[in-house]
Formats: C-alpha cells, sequence, structure tokens
C-alpha cells in the first residue's frame, strides 16, 4: 500500500508551522501565571511521589485495578482523590454537569460497561453534591444554551416532584432535587445490561448513591445502594440473572 509522502518544501514548511507553535505555545504559558503555576505544581508533586516511592510511577504505569467507578458532577468543588483521601488508580471517574445518567448517552454508557465488564470494579457510586449550579439551573426558566437539552430531564424530575420539592423551605429545594437525581442515576446504573451480565456471573458489584456536603466535606449515603436483581423490577431483569 503507497503511502503519502511530503516533498521536501512541504516538509520544510511543516516544521516551520510546528516550530511557530511551540514557540508562541510557549510564550503564552509563561506569561500566564495560572497554567504555569499547575505545571510547577505537578512537577513538585511528581518529585515528592518519587521521592517517597521510587516505584510509584513504574508501577502506576503497569495498569488500573480500580475497584470503584464514580459517576460524579463537573463542578470543581468535587475533587475526587481530595475529599477521598485515593491515590491513583484506586478509583474510576466520570463527570458531566450535573452528574447525569442517561440510559441513551453512549459516554456514559461506555464508561459503565468498560469499568463494569473489562476493570471489573465492585462499586458504581453515583455522586451528587449541594448548591449544584446545573440542578438549580433546570428549577429555572432562564436559558442556559446547550445545557437546555442537557438538563431538561432533570427539569421534568422536577416536575414530576414540584409539590414535595416546594413543600420544602427554599434553601432545601435545590439539594432535594440533586438527591432525586441521584436517585434517579442509580435507578438507571442497576437496570443496564452491563450490570445484570456481572449479577449473572456471580459477581459482587453494589450500586450507591451519595451527595457530597459542600458545606461540611462529609459525604452522605442515601440508603438506595442496590446490590442485585432484586431490589430491580423483574422487567428489566435481562439475561436471566440469578437472584442475590
Amino acid at each position: 500500500m503507497l503511502r503519502p509522502t511530503l516533498s521536501l518544501a512541504n516538509k520544510l514548511r511543516f516544521g516551520s508551522i510546528l516550530t511557530n507553535n511551540r514557540m508562541m505555545a510557549n510564550e503564552v504559558q509563561g506569561c500566564n501565571s495560572t497554567i504555569n503555576g499547575v505545571i510547577e505544581s505537578n512537577k513538585d508533586w511528581a518529585k515528592d511521589m518519587q521521592t517517597k516511592n521510587p516505584d510509584f510511577f513504574v508501577n502506576l504505569a503497569k495498569g488500573q485495578s480500580p475497584k470503584i467507578l464514580w459517576i460524579g458532577c463537573s463542578d470543581s468543588r468535587m475533587a475526587v482523590d481530595v475529599l477521598t483521601q485515593t491515590k491513583p488508580g484506586d478509583i474510576f471517574i466520570h463527570r458531566n454537569i450535573a452528574n447525569r445518567v442517561p440510559s441513551e448517552d453512549i459516554n456514559a454508557l461506555c464508561v459503565i460497561e468498560y469499568a463494569v465488564k473489562h476493570l471489573k470494579v465492585e462499586h458504581v457510586v453515583v455522586a451528587g453534591h449541594t448548591s449544584c449550579g446545573g440542578i438549580k439551573a433546570a428549577m429555572s426558566t432562564d436559558s442556559v444554551g446547550i445545557l437546555d437539552h442537557w438538563l431538561r430531564p432533570v427539569k421534568d424530575l422536577y416536575i414530576a416532584n414540584q409539590k414535595e420539592i416546594d413543600s420544602l423551605p427554599e434553601s432545601d429545594r435545590v439539594d432535594r432535587l440533586g438527591e432525586l437525581n441521584v436517585i434517579q442515576g442509580v435507578n438507571t446504573v442497576s437496570k443496564l445490561p452491563v450490570v445484570h451480565e456481572a449479577w449473572k456471573d456471580g459477581r459482587e458489584l453494589y450500586v450507591h448513591g451519595w451527595m457530597l456536603q459542600l458545606h461540611t466535606g462529609l459525604l452522605k449515603d442515601l440508603d438506595i445502594s442496590v446490590s442485585g436483581p432484586k431490589q430491580v423490577d423483574s422487567l428489566y431483569k435481562l439475561n436471566a440473572a440469578a437472584d442475590h
């Protein structure tokens, strides 16, 4: 099979473009204290880890075997490794606005399938947090652009539970809808075929729902964990998953 080749002139031109791009990138990075600070902090962290454990990065490069899949919000305050005091390789993470778990979202489904089927995680955590901007936006009539489409199911969830939510003090309403959104996410995950396949194979797999309390830093267990098909409506028991 013939491979396309570049003429000498094009090679020189392409090389010049790359050189210029690198120079521009270096110039921008040098002028940006925020980005430069992140790079320098990374160097300090890598050096510190190497000093404490010379084999840390050698072992890290060999692969991963996390026990937990975390499906959380993209909010910058939800630093999973920090709030759980875990290390790289401990938790497989998927994040999006308002920690949604849409059954039609190929991105989320691929993450869940890879984590459950290939990494063989033992726990799936759907984690929301208090004062979530995405949840708050779903309760408003103000447009937030493309997010209007993404948050519409959360808005539908609010409408379906509006009587309960609106009976609460105003300061508690966003957080209650956030909890209901987590509950819905747990229900969605527990109905997925890949989860039922794991149960059918006799694997221990638990689906949990948590809320991060930003005002305390503590994780709240919503006590809605699902550990087997007995807790799922029979219509979703695909592949004759054995009851646990």
